[in-house]
């Protein structure tokens, strides 16, 4: 079963007849809290010591345990730190923005490497007035003629500073006479150097000396640093042509399901595959270099043979987790000997996600086929194994008081998609497994505890990549 609507029959957030009766079955699991509609009391999680981080439950497939969410975000990253130390690369400065830093980023030179201007105006020499030189200054120019005291010459903003210059004069603090000498103009607030004189040049004045950032050796950066354009700017001030960055993470996308369609409207039961073309930007902004995109349909033997022949870092699949006719991705890496390192996750949307060793050197997440609990495996276990390869450092956890009441799942947590208004999160509507409508209006995904939330509560959020990158 791989359809993106509700065949995934068991992903969804409503409290149906077959979990009360599990939840007879296991008392170990809180009662309803009354789908937020009790009183704060009611929607307070259970103790931790009542939800286990590994919980026995009947799923799609019969008795088997899932893991906590917590939990299988650190076994997400677990699975990423047992691989080998991933090997360096050289690549030019236009192709490592999002990167992590391989090496500490040193000045290859003094910054700035010479005295320069950091005004139009003149470079002077000694007391004035001035007698200007006919010829100026300009940013790029060779060494210019030192000067002598009594001398001026016009220069521009970052060129190069004649040898003994005092200091620079900016154009608005001179004024040239009839007879071509140069005279300061300065304002009565600048400094005279001594009570009550007469405003002055003082030495250096607008002159920015050489090595005044850093001096060549200077440790800029240490390794680990994300690369940002601010980097790429130093980086090339300091000299740099090339960096040696953490590669990104190799990923395949392998979209299942016979009922997906990959343009116009929906139809006769086939539906639009809206995470074929979501999932692979979303992944490059996770730090992923998304290699390729197959849609295989509802074929096991496609699918053991995509997943045999890959040579991806990360396997990522939609669709085919739960336990239908049509669901081949747990045969399937049965078949293929595949350790599961995570099988269901109590999550809301999204449980039936996975995550399994293929190879030595290469993990398969498996998605959900509904978009937002697709996006609940992906920041679940996607996150955490390609942030690790990729060299990330985890952002730091935060909260903020929910503004309204939050339904919660009686034993599982949810992720719910919220706007930030100032020092609010503001849960939004369309937040079903199958909606995409809230997501794509959404700032970050509120961690909900079992049980729901009360108005003012403090809940953990999740940015998503495009609010961290700040648009």
């Amino acid at each position: 079963m791989t359809s993106q609507d509700a065949r995934v029959g068991r992903d969804t957030d409503e409290f149906d007849v077959e979990e009360a009766l599990a939840l007879v079955k296991d008392p170990r699991r809180p009662a309803d809290p009354g789908r937020g509609h009790g009183d704060a009391a009611a929607r307070t999680p259970a103790p931790e010591t009542e939800i286990p981080s590994h919980t026995a439950r009947s799923e799609h497939r019969g008795q088997h345990k899932s893991t906590s969410w917590p939990g299988a975000r650190t076994s997400a990253e677990r699975a990423a730190r047992s691989l080998p130390r991933r090997a360096p690369v050289s690549v030019p400065l236009d192709a490592a923005l999002g990167l992590v830093t391989a090496a500490p980023l040193t000045a290859l030179t003094d910054l700035p490497s010479f005295d320069t201007s950091a005004m139009d105006g003149w470079a002077v020499a000694g007391p004035g007035p001035w007698d200007v030189r006919e010829e100026g200054v300009l940013a790029g120019h060779a060494k210019p003629e030192h000067l002598t005291d009594g001398e001026a010459v016009r220069i521009a903003t970052g060129a190069r500073v004649p040898r003994d210059a005092t200091a620079v004069l900016r154009s608005e603090h001179g004024r040239i006479d009839d007879k071509g000498r140069l005279h300061a103009t300065l304002p009565a607030d600048h400094g005279s150097g001594r009570p009550g004189g007469t405003p002055s040049v003082v030495h250096g004045q607008d002159i920015r000396p050489r090595g005044q950032e850093c001096r060549s050796g200077d440790q800029l950066l240490p390794t680990g640093a994300l690369v940002t354009p601010a980097v790429l700017g130093l980086a090339a001030a300091a000299g740099y042509d090339t960096l040696a960055v953490i590669p990104r993470a190799r990923v395949e996308v392998l979209v299942l399901g016979d009922e997906l369609l990959t343009r116009g409207l929906p139809q006769e039961g086939l539906i639009r595959d809206a995470l074929g073309p979501m999932l692979p930007p979303w992944l490059r902004a996770l730090g992923a270099d998304v290699v390729a995109v197959r849609r295989l349909g509802d074929d096991a033997k496609a699918l053991h043979k995509a997943i045999t022949a890959s040579g991806a870092d990360l396997i990522v699949t939609t669709g085919g987790t739960a336990a239908g006719p049509l669901d081949h991705v747990h045969p399937t890496l049965s078949r293929l000997g595949a350790p599961l390192l995570v099988d269901g996750v109590t999550v809301r949307p999204g449980h039936p996600m996975l995550l399994a060793r293929t190879k030595e050197n290469q993990h398969l997440v498996g998605l959900p086929g509904n978009p937002l609990a697709a996006i609940s495996g992906l920041l679940t276990l996607a996150e955490p194994l390609l942030r690790i390869l990729a060299g990330r450092v985890a952002p730091e956890p935060y909260t903020l008081p929910v503004r309204d009441g939050v339904h919660g799942h009686p034993y599982d947590t949810r992720l719910i998609p919220v706007t930030l208004h100032g020092d609010l999160a503001v849960p939004l509507r369309y937040n079903g497994p199958a909606m995409l409508r809230g997501i794509a209006a959404a700032d970050a995904l509120a961690v909900v505890p079992p049980g729901g939330a009360h108005p003012g509560q403090e809940l953990e959020l999740l940015d998503l990549p495009w609010a961290l990158a700040g648009g």
